[in-house]
C-alpha cells in the first residue's frame, strides 16, 4: 500500500473517531450504524420488530469482556483470585450460562438462585451462599452440593449452620460477614456496610464466634467478608475494605490461631451510566457523581492492596498471606452495560405549564407514554435510578428536544423524569424532535436489576430476552409471558 493511501486509512480512522460525538458509544460494540441503533453489529430497530417490545437485548461479547477485565485484579494483588458473579443482579438461565462459560464463578442469595447455579452446571466450589434469612431447606441443600461457603450473618445463623451439618453429617463451610461501617457516596439504599444496615454482624461477635466454634467437626472457618454497597464513585471505600479484612485476619489469628483461607470485598464496582458531556434537563448535580463514576477495579484494589503490602511482608500473616484467596462477588459491573432495553412509544400528549424562572422558555410540556415501565425497571421508582434514553431509530439526530416520558402503568410514579420535585432524576428527558407513536427508544446500560426485580403488575406480561452470541447470531432466552402465564400459579 502505498504512503498516501496509508495516510488516508489513518486519517478516516482518526476522523472516524472524533465522529462518535455521542459519548454513549462503545466501538465495536454499542454504536450506529445506517443511521439506526447497533449492539455487536444488529440491528436494534429490526430486533424490536421481529420481537416486539419492552424487549431486553444483551451481548454475551459484552460479558465476557466485563469478567476479563475484572480477572485483570488477579495480577495486581499478591494472592489468588475468585470472582463471583452475583446473580440477583440478572439470573435469566441463559445469562447464567453465558457468565459460567465465561469461566466466572457465582455468588446467590437464596435456594432458588442456588438451585438455578447447580442446574446451570456451576460446580458446589464455584458458589458462594449469601442472605440475611436462610431457612433450613437452603441451608441444607449448600451443604449438600459442598459449596465453597456460606456467608454467615449472624451468631444465631451460625449455631443453625452448624446444627444443619450435624444433622446431615457433614461439615459446613463457612464465611463470617461484617459490618465494619465503613461509609460510601452510593444511594443510601445501596450502603450495605454501616450499622445500620440490615446485613452482617460486629467484628467482635465474628472473632468470639471463631474462638467458639473453631474445633467444630461440623463448620469449616474459611473466611471473613463485607460488602461496601453498590455503584460506589470513590475507589477509596475499597482500601478501607481491605484495611478492615486485613486487620480481622491478623486478630484472629493472633487471638484464636485459625489462619482463615480467604477474605470476601463484596463488589458494587460502578458503571458509568451517565456521560459529563449528557446534558439532560434539570438533571441534579449532587447526583452526578454517583451516575458519572467510572474506575478500574483492578486500579483500585491495587491500591487496596498496597495499602496492607509492607505490614503483610513482616507481620504475623507473613507466612499465609500467599496462601489467601481474595472473593469479589460484582453483579452490576459484569452485566449492567450488556444490555439495553428497547420500547415503543404507544402515545403521545400535550400539556400546558405555568411558567416559572426555571422554565420561562416551555411554554408546552410534550408527554410520550412508553410501553415499559417500572415493572420491568423497578429501580427508577425505588430508587428513581437513570438510565439514558435515546431514539433506536434516529441515534445520530439531536437530542435536544425536552419530554415528559413515563411508563404504562396505572400508577402516577411510572415516570422516567423528576415528578413532586425530589430533585433526584431530570425534569424532562430529551430526544429528537417530533417522536411520534411508533417510535422505538432504547434505555441504555438497564441489564442489571431490572428483569431480576420484574412482576406482572397491572397483568403485563413480562418481555422477551434476546441475547445476541459472540459469533453474533440472536438467541431468543426468554419467551414473552402469555395469558397462562399471567395466572399459572393461581388456583381458580
Amino acid at each position: 500500500m502505498c504512503y498516501r493511501c496509508i495516510i488516508s486509512v489513518e486519517l478516516y480512522s482518526f476522523f472516524s473517531k472524533k465522529l462518535m460525538s455521542n459519548s454513549w458509544q462503545i466501538e465495536n460494540f454499542i454504536d450506529i450504524q445506517g443511521g439506526c441503533l447497533h449492539m455487536d453489529g444488529v440491528n436494534a430497530v429490526e430486533l424490536a420488530r421481529e420481537f416486539g417490545t419492552p424487549l431486553f437485548v444483551f451481548s454475551e461479547r459484552r460479558v465476557r469482556h466485563n469478567i476479563e477485565r475484572l480477572k485483570r485484579v488477579e495480577s495486581v494483588i499478591a494472592c489468588d483470585l475468585k470472582l463471583c458473579y452475583a446473580a440477583k443482579a440478572m439470573s435469566t438461565m441463559g445469562i447464567l450460562k453465558a457468565v459460567k462459560n465465561a469461566g466466572c464463578d457465582i455468588e446467590v442469595n437464596s435456594g432458588g438462585e442456588l438451585w438455578k447455579a447447580l442446574e446451570i452446571g456451576f460446580s458446589g466450589d464455584q458458589i458462594i451462599f449469601n442472605g440475611t434469612s436462610k431457612e433450613i431447606w437452603e441451608l441444607e441443600n449448600a451443604i449438600n452440593a459442598g459449596i465453597y461457603a456460606i456467608q454467615v450473618d449472624s451468631l444465631y445463623e451460625l449455631s443453625l449452620i452448624e446444627e444443619t451439618a450435624k444433622h446431615l453429617g457433614k461439615r459446613a463451610n463457612v464465611s463470617l460477614r461484617l459490618v465494619p461501617e465503613i461509609e460510601s457516596s452510593t444511594h443510601s439504599g445501596l450502603q450495605t456496610a454501616l450499622l445500620t444496615s440490615k446485613f452482617g454482624m460486629m467484628p467482635d461477635e465474628a472473632l468470639a464466634a471463631i474462638r467458639r466454634y473453631k474445633e467444630s467437626p461440623h463448620l469449616d472457618l474459611r473466611g471473613i467478608h463485607l460488602h461496601v454497597g453498590s455503584q460506589n464513585p470513590d475507589p477509596a471505600v475499597y482500601t478501607s475494605a481491605i484495611q478492615v479484612l486485613y486487620s480481622e485476619l491478623k486478630k484472629v489469628l493472633a487471638e484464636t490461631g485459625v489462619a482463615l483461607k480467604h477474605i470476601n470485598i463484596g463488589g458494587g464496582f460502578p458503571v458509568k451510566y451517565l456521560s459529563s458531556e449528557e446534558n439532560e434537563i434539570g438533571f441534579p448535580e449532587e447526583r452526578r457523581e454517583m451516575f458519572e463514576a467510572d474506575f478500574e477495579p483492578s486500579d483500585a484494589l491495587f491500591a487496596a492492596w498496597q495499602a496492607i503490602r509492607e505490614d503483610a511482608e513482616s507481620s504475623i500473616l507473613s507466612g499465609s498471606i500467599k496462601d489467601l484467596t481474595l472473593l469479589v462477588e460484582p453483579g452490576r459491573s459484569i452485566i449492567a452495560d450488556t444490555a439495553i432495553c428497547l420500547t415503543t412509544v404507544r402515545n403521545h400528549k400535550t400539556r400546558p405549564v405555568e411558567a416559572t424562572a426555571e422554565n420561562r422558555n416551555l411554554t408546552t410540556d410534550n408527554w410520550l407514554l412508553t410501553d415499559a415501565g417500572f415493572n420491568i425497571l423497578l429501580s427508577m421508582e425505588t430508587y428513581k435510578w437513570y438510565y439514558h434514553l435515546i431514539s433506536a431509530e434516529r441515534p445520530n439526530a439531536p437530542h435536544d428536544f425536552p419530554y415528559k416520558v413515563a411508563g404504562p402503568l396505572c400508577d402516577g410514579g411510572d415516570v422516567y423524569f423528576d415528578i413532586e420535585g425530589e430533585g433526584r432524576l431530570p425534569e424532562h428527558r430529551r430526544l429528537p424532535a417530533d417522536v411520534k407513536p411508533g417510535e422505538i427508544l432504547a434505555m441504555l446500560n438497564c441489564g442489571a436489576y431490572s428483569l431480576a426485580q420484574a412482576s406482572q403488575y397491572n397483568g403485563r406480561f413480562l418481555p422477551p430476552v434476546v441475547l445476541i452470541r459472540e459469533a453474533g447470531r440472536v438467541d431468543l432466552i426468554r419467551k414473552r409471558d402469555n395469558f397462562v402465564d399471567l395466572v399459572n400459579s393461581d388456583i381458580y
